[in-house]
């Protein structure tokens, strides 16, 4: 999923309370992935990021208004999904509640399924993020026990 609200022309305004966003899907397959590493898939979904622009958001929204369709969360499990979301603008640890700057954040309960990563600014700052992801057990050990995949990763 990615933010509209900077991509549109106007775009809209921090005021805006809704939630603009639409589903951007960038496909690879198990070959490509192999052939190229991690960094080319990384390269790739900033890619279709970079290209959801204004055009592609009302082509979007246009396709929409001639066959409706309203998602719901158990649609969108699919064993060969990765959902990324959440946004450098929720400033998870800037909250304050008198107990002190938060150990950690999580999402909740809400909204979880296999192959779902949240992504947030990392609590020291500095360019860092914080990621929690959610796998099945099975595919959350493989995970750890790949070493091009967890050589990516700086661990505190």
């Amino acid at each position: 999923m990615v933010s509209t609200r900077s991509r549109l022309n106007p775009s809209l305004s921090n005021d805006y309370i809704g939630n603009p966003v639409q589903f951007v899907r960038v496909k690879a397959t198990v070959g490509d992935l192999m052939a190229h590493g991690l960094g080319w898939a990384a390269f790739r979904l900033h890619e279709g990021v970079i290209n959801h622009d204004d055009k592609a958001i009302k082509e979007k929204v246009e396709s929409w208004i001639r066959s409706p369709v309203v998602y719901k969360m158990s649609q969108l499990g699919d064993p060969n999904l990765v959902h990324v979301g959440s946004s450098p603008r929720f400033d998870m640890y800037g909250c304050e509640f008198g107990l002190g700057k938060a150990v950690a954040a999580r999402s909740g309960c809400t909204n979880k399924l296999d192959g779902k990563i949240t992504m947030y600014p990392g609590r020291e700052g500095g360019g860092g993020m914080d990621v929690e992801v959610c796998l099945l057990p099975e595919y959350m050990k493989n995970i750890e026990c790949d070493e091009e995949f967890m050589s990516a990763l700086m661990i505190n």
